[in-house]
């Protein structure tokens, strides 16, 4: 049964990386500090992008990282830390509706501030 989530609670954190070693990196640092539930690994993207004047075009590794939103400060910061990119992408939605033992389960895995 899909539930209304609870206002400043799960989210969404989604962060792309330059190659799957620094993905592992920031996964397992992220859940052995509980400042996640649960990251998954999308191994091979393609992104297409401008920066500093210039059209890119590499492929990426992308974490989706579940987590709740009093820990997004940490866990940018942690991701800042051990990031590669001068400007990386972290950006978090809030998660409107889930099952609900899946948001409760994010809830009670993470650490609470």
């Amino acid at each position: 049964m899909a539930d209304k989530v609870d206002e400043f609670d799960a989210i969404l954190v989604y962060v792309t990386t330059s190659s799957q070693s620094e993905a592992l990196l920031i996964a397992k640092t992220l859940v052995e500090q509980n400042l996640c539930a649960c990251v998954n690994i999308i191994p091979e993207i393609r992104s297409i992008y401008s920066y500093d004047g210039k059209i890119n075009d590499n492929i990426e590794v992308m974490l989706v990282i579940k987590s709740t939103q009093d820990l997004f400060p940490a866990l940018e910061k942690n991701i800042l830390e051990l990031h590669s990119y001068e400007v990386p992408e972290i950006i978090a939605t809030k998660i409107d509706f889930g099952h609900s033992k899946f948001i409760n389960w994010i809830r009670e895995t993470v650490k609470k501030e």
